[in-house]
């Protein structure tokens, strides 16, 4: 067991020390591109300026014969490129395939200076964790940084949710953790081969009025995922880390992508994955809180004054549990603020 003391000392000699808290700027959307696509590369400064975090995907999506391409591609792109505020992250390949430790020691010497989080997937327990973690610590110490890189994890395995609160706590590294509903289903054996969202076989029915089984009864569909995004949820918060919410594969039902993404952010995540630029402005509209909302929370902090007691509001009691709601929300506003004028007006800052 490691001395608890030694927690935040750095794992190799001349690495940055780890930071004490996870930073939490505006992450609405993790808006993925392909490096070795030229097309797609040559877009990343212009969508970059309308995104929270872009990132440079090397794992699934990326041929077997274009890993080392998207890898040499996200050099250059991020040697090339002025981010401005927008994160730049990175998916590496899988840590058993044989790209994994190229990725990272390529990446992490050549652009860690720009690089924010490396995102790992198929994540199944502290070990994976524990691993990039050293490996990051003396690569960062060869590049001579002065900031770590963060550790971003994806749930893609049955294993990976039983072990979810270990992984939360594995390392000071730890960012994040996002949902991968299209291999975890896999995982789990699940029926279904949607990549997010719902079914329309996964449902409840209201009981008989008669005789007839089939007259009078409706249905509601449920959420596939609500149990694990929920679970997903409470790890990271009781780690002091982010919960993001995954891909939503079917790029034309924007309707039901719009649904999945606010569910998720009802349930705490603070963003989502973009696939496709049309979901870059989904994720913008659900992950920032409506106006209406904002103003409430302001009236209620200010009737509160110290947090204290209760008052009546508009005929609902509010008291520091609401205080308390009403600044988490306060605090996002903000933040999405500073960096979007709109809404800053929207939301009278």
């Amino acid at each position: 067991m490691r001395n608890p003391r030694a927690f935040f000392q750095p794992l190799a000699v001349g690495a940055p020390a780890p930071v004490a808290e996870i930073p939490f700027p505006p992450s609405r959307m993790i808006h993925f591109f392909d490096p070795s696509n030229e097309k797609m590369a040559t877009k990343v400064p212009e969508i970059a300026t309308k995104v929270d975090i872009i990132l440079g995907n090397l794992e699934d999506a990326i041929k077997t014969d274009k890993k080392e391409a998207a890898r040499e591609g996200l050099v250059k792109i991020a040697r090339s490129t002025d981010f401005g505020t927008t994160q730049l992250w990175t998916r590496i390949n899988s840590l058993d395939s044989p790209w994994a430790l190229d990725d990272l020691i390529t990446l992490v010497t050549e652009i860690g200076d720009k690089l924010d989080v490396v995102m790992v997937p198929k994540v199944e327990g502290a070990q994976d964790i524990h691993y990039v973690d050293r490996l990051l610590a003396q690569l960062e110490a060869r590049a001579g940084l002065k900031k770590p890189i963060l550790i971003h994890a994806i749930l893609e395995t049955a294993l990976g949710v039983n072990n979810i609160d270990e992984i939360a706590t594995a390392s000071p590294r730890m960012q994040g953790l996002s949902l991968g509903p299209a291999d975890l289903a896999a995982s789990r054996r699940m029926k279904t081969t949607r990549v997010g969202g719902g079914h329309s076989g996964y449902l409840v029915r209201t009981d008989p009025t008669g005789e007839d089984l089939h007259e009078g009864r409706t249905t509601a569909q449920q959420d596939l995922w609500h149990f694990t995004i929920a679970r997903m949820v409470d790890a990271c918060a009781g780690a002091g880390i982010l919960p993001f919410y995954g891909p939503f594969g079917d790029i034309k039902d924007v309707v039901a992508c719009e649904d999945q993404f606010r569910n998720a952010f009802l349930l705490g995540c603070v963003g989502a994955w973009s696939l496709h630029p049309v979901q870059i402005d989904i994720a913008k509209r659900v992950f920032s809180p409506e106006p209406s909302e904002v103003a409430h929370a302001r009236e209620v902090i200010e009737a509160m004054g110290d947090g204290s007691g209760a008052v009546m509001i508009n005929g609902k009691m509010e008291d520091d549990a609401s205080v308390k709601q009403c600044q988490v929300m306060m605090s996002l506003a903000r933040q999405l603020a500073e960096r979007d004028p709109e809404l800053a007006a929207s939301y009278g800052f």
